[in-house]
């Protein structure tokens, strides 16, 4: 699995970076499912929109979006809704 991490507007700290590697061992049991996982946090005037692609090995791809005024909230949140994108895709090709 390609883990990219990107800042737009906003360089990424540590502190950042260590809360996404921590969110990213809840993914551990799709790492044989996930070809790329983009990630990409921008920061403007209205806060952050952390946004993650997220490239299937049979080819699908998914976007998943969040703004939020609190960053580290926002990449909980973010994660939540990938887990269970995971899941749903997982499923899927499980039933095919």
């Amino acid at each position: 699995m390609n883990i990219d991490i990107q800042g737009v507007h906003y360089d990424i700290s540590d502190n950042t970076r260590e809360h996404v590697q921590k969110k990213l061992h809840r993914l551990e049991y799709a790492e044989d499912l996930i070809v790329d996982l983009l990630i990409t946090m921008t920061h403007d005037k209205n806060g952050y929109v952390i946004e993650v692609n997220v490239n299937f090995k049979w080819g699908k791809s998914a976007h998943i979006e969040v703004e939020t005024f609190d960053l580290f909230k926002g990449i909980d949140n973010l994660f939540n809704k990938l887990d269970n994108k995971i899941a749903k895709e997982k499923e899927k090709i499980q039933d095919h």
